[in-house]
């Protein structure tokens, strides 16, 4: 059952993505049903995990893109716009490696200055785990099928290509692991 914060949360990444990036809010879409599935491993944290899910691309709104970051301008939206909770923040603001992005971008002080990653493992890896395993449509994917393709869509030589092949090792050990925690559930 949907809570508050997701409701809000759905809302406000409509709002922003779905007329201006539809494909954008296809993916959201898709990542915030993994959300919902993976929110058994954390309790009383899975309203969390789905809102963080359901926001995590809203910095690429048009009217929020400030520094072109979208992890930054997205946290920095919903902080500063909205007042959201710190850990929905922290993130939205760390998700998927952003900090290896950030530094790609010179932006890495200014982010671990205004949002510290959240020292909570496994909620942090299950957000990698749902965006890192969905398609830009919004299916899913493998964490492999998901690298190829961001590297296909930006390039070897992009900012965007130089992070995620930095950051290739560290989203499929992620997604790894959480799909290993998913096994282990009891059915």
């Amino acid at each position: 059952m949907a809570d508050l914060i997701t409701v809000w949360a759905t809302h406000l990444a409509e709002t922003e993505l779905s007329t201006a990036l539809p494909r954008r809010w296809a993916h959201t879409r898709g990542v915030t049903t993994r959300a919902t599935e993976v929110g058994q491993l954390l309790g009383k944290d899975a309203n969390l995990l789905v809102a963080a899910a359901t926001l995590h691309d809203v910095g690429y709104a048009p009217r929020l893109a400030v520094t072109g970051f979208h992890p930054l301008d997205g946290a920095r939206f919903l902080r500063d716009e909205h007042g959201a909770d710190e850990r929905l923040v922290r993130l939205v603001a760390n998700h998927s490696f952003a900090l290896l992005e950030a530094e790609e971008r010179g932006l890495r002080e200014e982010l671990v200055a205004e949002f510290p990653l959240l020292e909570e493992p496994l909620l942090v890896d299950a957000l990698v785990y749902c965006d890192m395993t969905t398609t830009p449509d919004g299916d899913r994917t493998t964490a492999e099928e998901r690298v190829a393709e961001i590297l296909s869509r930006y390039g070897d030589e992009s900012v965007i290509g130089r992070f995620i092949r930095r950051a290739a090792p560290e989203i499929v050990g992620t997604v790894g692991r959480v799909e290993a925690a998913l096994a282990a559930q009891p059915r």
